[in-house]
């Protein structure tokens, strides 16, 4: 292994570190609310928000991320709404992720027992705050596991951005093999997503472990 392109690119390696991170805190904080909101439009009584759900889920799992940022990259910038790449980026990996994020979420709603919802509703409080602070918080203890693989697949799709922006660590790596050994280049990559995820994937153990011994 030779890292000695680091002495020319270490720089563009730190901002392309940073902007992965933070692309990717961003767009999970984004995925997540829009997860929820989709999940509970998807087992809505209405029967046009669970169409609306079903039809956003349908769409945005079903299509490549890429052509997702293509469309709100030059889509939105043909009808005169131009914004910054950092910003479709994230919105775009937030509306992709948040439809998987959704069907997970959906699955958590389904498993706590119905009756939590009748015993909340019966207290006096509507769907919308029985959703919120009874059912919700019991959800997502069942699923932090699915939620987890979510968020490290969101840290690795945001490689999409070297297309549109140019500044995350995979673009860092395409300039830098241009002269330099590509495995090693490949290898220091792997290595800084790993720097992410890994934090990331034992996060989400502790989240379980604590929760599990909670009940």
């Amino acid at each position: 292994m030779d890292f000695s392109f680091l002495e020319v690119h270490k720089e563009d390696f730190i901002d392309g570190f940073l902007t992965t991170l933070s692309v990717s805190l961003v767009a999970l904080v984004l995925s997540l609310i829009i997860g929820t909101i989709i999940a509970i439009f998807r087992i809505s009584p209405l029967a046009i928000l669970r169409a609306i759900g079903t039809a956003y889920v349908e769409f945005f799992r079903n299509t490549p991320l890429v052509i997702q940022v293509f469309f709100f990259y030059f889509g939105l910038a043909s009808i005169h709404i131009n914004l910054s790449k950092f910003f479709v980026g994230s919105l775009g990996l937030a509306i992709y992720t948040g439809s998987f994020m959704a069907e997970a979420i959906r699955a958590g709603i389904q498993a706590v027992p119905k009756g939590q919802m009748e015993a909340a509703r019966s207290s006096g409080l509507s769907y919308v705050q029985a959703m919120w602070h009874v059912i919700l918080p019991q959800a997502f203890k069942l699923i932090i596991p699915p939620l987890g693989n979510q968020f490290i697949n969101l840290v690795k799709n945001s490689s999409v951005l070297a297309i549109i922006a140019g500044t995350d660590l995979l673009y860092a790596a395409d300039v830098a093999i241009a002269n330099y050994d590509v495995t090693s280049v490949y290898v220091l990559v792997a290595l800084l997503y790993l720097v992410i995820t890994i934090p990331l994937s034992i996060g989400v153990n502790y989240l379980e472990k604590r929760w599990a011994k909670k009940g």
